[in-house]
């Protein structure tokens, strides 16, 4: 191998994006809908951040200004227990006494300026591309989203239909009755 080959090399593996097992979880996939929002759960945010939900929550608690209802809440018993039910890794919240929280893109932003290691910085940055990426999403699949929608109406109302039609008032659903 030439010198020039090897330099030509480095250069590959230096411009090489190495990521760290961190920076391979998909941050998307953590992402919930709750409140008809989009939200990260404050124990996501803390294993992201290398951080104890605890020590994240207190930063919040001491800066609790920085943190409106709508950048920042509880959850309530039943949308806790529908986030255990409809995600696997919240199972340990099943029988925990206290609810977590739950940080929307703005909450994301305002930790950014609460939890200051560099760690925090870079995963901040992550989470908000993440939370850009699913509203362009959103956006450019809309449609598809709004036939679905359509889609499901119809068999709503065709099956209401099926059923009074074939209900002729005396209890039988038998239409040769």
């Amino acid at each position: 191998m030439t010198i020039d080959e090897l330099i030509a090399e480095g250069n590959k593996l230096q411009s090489t994006n190495i990521k760290t097992p961190e920076e391979e979880i998909d941050i998307a996939k953590l992402i919930v809908v709750v409140r008809d929002q989009q939200v990260l759960i404050d124990r996501d945010i803390a294993m992201l951040y290398k951080v104890e939900t605890k020590v994240l929550n207190q930063k919040v608690k001491r800066n609790v200004a920085r943190f409106p209802e709508r950048f920042r809440f509880q959850l309530t018993k039943q949308e806790m227990k529908e986030l255990v039910t409809n995600c696997d890794r919240f199972e340990s919240l099943k029988h925990s006494s206290s609810a977590p929280y739950a940080f929307t893109e703005q909450g994301i932003s305002m930790l950014s300026a609460v939890v200051t290691s560099q760690k925090a910085v870079d995963t901040s940055i992550r989470i908000m591309d993440a939370f850009v990426g699913m509203r362009r999403y959103l956006a450019a699949n809309a449609h598809i989203f709004q036939r679905l929608d359509r889609v499901e109406r119809q068999q709503i109302e065709s099956k209401l239909w099926m059923e009074q039609t074939l209900n002729h008032g005396d209890g039988s659903a038998d239409p040769f009755h």
